[in-house]
């Protein structure tokens, strides 16, 4: 038997009665049902009384249907009744109406004046400053705690550390530093070649690699590798509370979680700088041997005689310094990780763009600071 509903109207009293009636499952309605949706949207009666004697079953379809017509009566400030409605129906309207209904926001744009608009980035560059400066004041004073033998700190996690941020990333350092090497001598051509001056690309790229590039394509490849590593895992530490039972058990965050990291991506920055020089240079090589016709005696010949000691220990400084901002960088982030799955990814992203960031500006200062000594 179908659903059928009834709407009978007294216009004298401006009561009504609705009589429901048959199966009120999923896949039946009353085709009348918009109908009487309407009549109390715009009701003409002041009282209504709903009866649901002749109901014989019913789900989910009846409840949502008596919601909508009550809702409307509520809002219609109509006085309404049940009647002879199965039982369990009337404790589930009870319980839809417990929860109060859902308030709209308000979506529309407010516009900032500009002075508000700098003061807010004043207040968060500052809050943003003064976190990291706790955070690196923290580290330092775990760091004089390992330096006086007084860090809760586990020999197995340096070295494992070490291995990940060293020996794991010599495959992708290997193929990046050797392209770039390829296209600093293969751009490098194309200008030596109209002096017939191909013989010095050798000493080109030997400097280029050297004093500078090969230590910036180093931290860029572990600060989206190994950088970004720090901030998922301690980023997802702190999402399931690891870092508080840290704290907990009287064990030290910084001791346990952020020295060993430190420690071994500053350890390991100087030798990736100087296995990138080499791979630049192995690059370059390629590109004079193979396609500029120079021979390997005269190409390595060059490249020793270009080579001196203070472009590498340029070349060191500058990765070592690296070593030390991603580091801080990927466990700043991790550290300081919200409490949800996104908040890790912001983190990891965050990570990776700050200690380029930060790379760059150390750069600079790095360039002046040798310029200004002759370096």
């Amino acid at each position: 038997m179908s659903a059928f509903a009834v709407l009978q109207k007294d216009e004298k009293n401006r009561s009504a009665e609705l009589t429901l009636s048959g199966e009120w499952l999923i896949k039946e309605h009353p085709d009348n049902r918009d109908g009487i949706i309407d009549e109390f949207a715009a009701p003409g009666f002041s009282r209504v009384v709903l009866n649901g004697k002749g109901i014989t079953c019913w789900d989910s379809q009846l409840i949502a249907f008596l919601v909508r017509l009550l809702s409307l009566c509520r809002k219609n400030k109509v006085d309404y009744s049940l009647v002879d409605f199965p039982h369990g129906i009337e404790s589930l309207l009870d319980l839809a109406f417990a929860v109060p209904e859902r308030k709209q926001e308000d979506r529309s744009v407010q516009k900032e004046s500009c002075l508000v608009f700098l003061g807010n980035i004043a207040l968060h560059s500052w809050a943003a400053t003064r976190a990291a400066y706790f955070f690196a004041r923290r580290t330092y004073a775990s760091f004089v705690r390992f330096l006086l033998k007084r860090a809760v700190v586990r020999k197995g996690d340096i070295l494992s550390e070490i291995q990940d941020a060293g020996v794991k990333a010599f495959p992708i350092v290997s193929l990046i530093c050797f392209l770039v090497g390829l296209i600093l001598a293969f751009v490098g051509s194309i200008q030596l070649k109209m002096f017939g001056a191909q013989i010095y690309v050798s000493s080109l790229v030997a400097i280029a690699v050297t004093r500078v590039m090969g230590a910036i394509m180093g931290g860029v490849i572990m600060a989206g590798r190994t950088g970004a590593s720090y901030a998922a895992t301690l980023g997802s530490m702190q999402v399931n509370e690891e870092v508080d039972a840290l704290k907990t058990m009287g064990i030290s965050p910084f001791d346990f979680l952020v020295l060993p990291r430190v420690l071994a991506l500053s350890l390991m920055m100087p030798l990736l700088t100087i296995y990138a020089d080499l791979m630049g240079i192995m690059g370059g090589a390629f590109v004079g041997i193979f396609m500029l016709g120079l021979s390997p005696e005269d190409y390595f010949r060059m490249t020793l005689k270009a080579l001196s000691m203070k472009n590498i220990i340029i070349g060191i400084v500058h990765g070592s310094v690296y070593g030390v901002i991603i580091a801080l960088c990927g466990c700043y982030q991790g550290i300081n990780c919200g409490r949800n799955a996104s908040a890790v990814g912001y983190a990891t992203t965050a990570a990776v763009v700050h200690s380029i960031v930060w790379m760059t500006v150390a750069t600079a200062i790095l360039t002046f600071m040798f310029s200004v000594f002759g370096v």
